[in-house]
């Protein structure tokens, strides 16, 4: 925050050839509002580094000094580690530069229904704020404190501790010291010796080879460098929520909309925008994937109609899985009946495909098998006495023939049937003008050809119907895998939820604690309210998670079941596949 240095270090550290920001070698400021360079993370193949700059806090050169404080939170709250950049030493005015931190309250919002310009308690932005890094530039000073040795932390912690007494110049003195230790509660100091003591060279100290730089300010800047690469948290929002790229920019659009219209930027507004985009954003990639997946896994046709809806289960997992891994805030699941109604028109349009695929190619196999038949009936062959004993050999053969075809899929059956059926008049008539059979021999045969069709129209029929149960057994295993899956996230977001509020109460009692220890007793005693509101919090969340969750998995289940396709929307079918999900999910809840 300020000074260009440390980012600059976090940049060479990627490039010999560095181009990202420029660093100042004049009186007039370079950088001008809040700049941005994304770079690979070193050491995290699936994360990138977003290094921010902001121009220096206290420009002459600026007419608004409200500019300044806006700068400052807007950096706090696109960052995941604030670094604040000072020189020589952290002292009384280098505190006093810092009065912004004091105003942050009042700058930003946690809800919509917080009244701007009126502060919030410091416990709601602990949980998304950034961690606090200071950086001492051009440290000259000896780290002993009473005659003995300590480290940067320490000396940053001793620059923090409060100042007895209760007139308005120390009260004042100690609010940026209050502030940081309220908002901030992992702190950590850097301290860095002047990088060389020729001034011509530190005019250009960004062209530098490091044989040019003094070597304890090169070993602290991979100490410094080293610490940010490991320890830099990837940035969240409230209740563990993670930034991606898309989500950043989103993020910038919102807080500089509400600024430049004169309101205060508010996290809980700019978690809803976010959370629209991201999770539509969540269906189409779960979506894209689900199609992906299931045109690379299927053969169409597929031997049976079961056979798809098993890689449509695998698919559809995944699909889930990855809705589930970037949604957040789905509070009424309307993202999640979306990917539901889309999965099942993909999937549909899967079925169709592959319905038509073997249709086609067993329709033309059975025209290449049915060939000799039709040639024979074209000719006359089989209206001759005996006729149509030779008829029935001819077709059987066709039929046999059909069966050994591999890969027909669904459709294979109803290929057949069809085409029997249309043979129906044909053999009739061959059936009439054959000579060698009797009266009752031709009525025998009749019936038995009516039985025949009638039996195979009945398989055809209990063929439909087994794929109709294995559809609803499907459907079925749809909602029970969208059930499953939102209790893991909903319980995996209440331990989230948990883990922040214990690291609240923490951070609580370790500020009494030092306020106890500095002799502030009124102060540690003001804190007892809020620290009985987070245990009681806590109490709460541990006590009536499980059913809130219960209860918020019933009403989702019921906006899921609303969505299914043609005969799931009724009621019968709905209660069982609500209750057959419940008993699942109840013995776990």
């Amino acid at each position: 925050m300020g000074s260009l240095n440390c980012l600059l270090l976090l940049c060479v550290a990627f490039s010999s050839s560095f181009a990202g920001f420029r660093l100042g070698s004049t009186v007039r400021s370079e950088t001008k509002g809040i700049w941005m360079w994304c770079v690979p993370h070193p050491s995290k193949p699936d994360h990138i580094l977003v290094l921010l700059d902001t121009e220096g806090l206290g420009d002459v050169e600026k007419g608004d000094s409200k500019n300044d404080s806006w700068i400052f939170a807007l950096a706090v709250l696109l960052s995941s580690v604030f670094v604040y950049n000072s020189t020589n030493t952290i002292n009384h005015q280098a505190l006093e530069q810092l009065h912004y931190v004091t105003e942050l309250t009042k700058l930003i919002r946690t809800t919509s229904s917080a009244i701007s310009g009126e502060a919030e308690d410091s416990a709601k932005f602990v949980s998304f704020f950034p961690d606090f890094v200071w950086t001492v530039r051009d440290f000259m000073l000896e780290l002993e404190l009473d005659g003995y040795p300590i480290t940067e932390d320490e000396y940053l912690e001793n620059a923090l501790k409060l100042i007895p007494g209760w007139n308005p110049n120390i009260q004042n003195s100690n609010m940026p010291r209050e502030c940081i230790r309220k908002f901030f509660p992992k702190r950590k100091c850097f301290v860095f010796d002047r990088p060389t003591n020729n001034r011509q060279q530190l005019l250009h100290i960004e062209e530098l080879p490091d044989d040019q730089l003094d070597r304890n300010f090169l070993e602290q800047s991979k100490n410094f460098c080293s610490y940010i690469f490991d320890h830099a948290k990837t940035k969240t929002l409230s209740d563990g929520i993670t930034v991606t790229g898309g989500g950043l920019a989103t993020l910038v659009e919102t807080y500089l909309e509400a600024i430049n219209s004169g309101e205060v930027p508010c996290l809980e507004n700019a978690v809803v925008t976010l959370a629209e985009r991201e999770n539509a954003a969540a269906v189409q990639k779960a979506a894209d994937l689900y199609s992906d997946r299931m045109a690379r896994l299927l053969s169409l046709p597929t031997d049976t109609f079961l056979e798809l809806l098993e890689v449509h289960a695998a698919c559809e997992k995944e699909a889930i899985a990855v809705f589930m891994e970037r949604s957040f805030k789905d509070d009424k699941q309307e993202f999640q009946k979306k990917l539901v109604v889309l999965i099942e028109k993909i999937k549909e349009d899967f079925l169709l495909k592959n319905e038509d695929t073997s249709l086609k190619y067993c329709q033309a196999e059975l025209k290449k098998l049915s060939e000799p038949l039709m040639t024979s009936i074209s000719r006359g062959t089989f209206f001759v006495p005996g006729g149509h004993g030779l008829y029935l050999n001819a077709k059987n053969k066709v039929e046999e023939d059909y069966k050994l075809v591999p890969k027909k899929g669904v459709k294979a059956t109803e290929v057949l049937q069809s085409f029997l059926r249309s043979q129906e008049e044909t053999e009739v008539a061959i059936l009439q003008a054959d000579k060698a059979l009797t009266d009752g021999d031709k009525a025998i045969a009749v019936e038995c050809a009516k039985t025949q069709a009638a039996e195979r129209e009945q398989e055809l029929l209990r063929e439909k119907q087994k794929e109709e149960d294995q559809k609803m057994e499907a459907q079925q295993r749809s909602l029970q895998e969208n059930i499953d899956q939102l209790k893991e996230k909903m319980d995996k977001e209440r331990e989230s939820h948990l883990r922040q509020q214990e690291t609240m109460l923490e951070h609580k009692l370790k500020m009494q604690e030092e306020l106890l220890t500095e002799g502030f007793k009124k102060e540690a005693e003001e804190l007892n309210k809020e620290i009985d509101e987070l245990k009681e919090s806590i109490e709460v969340t541990k006590s009536g998670g499980s059913l809130n969750v219960s209860r918020i998995l019933d009403v989702a289940s019921i906006a899921l079941v609303a969505v299914l396709p043609g005969p799931y929307k009724v009621v019968g079918m709905g209660v069982k596949l609500l209750n057959d999900a419940f008993k699942k999910t109840d013995n776990s809840v």
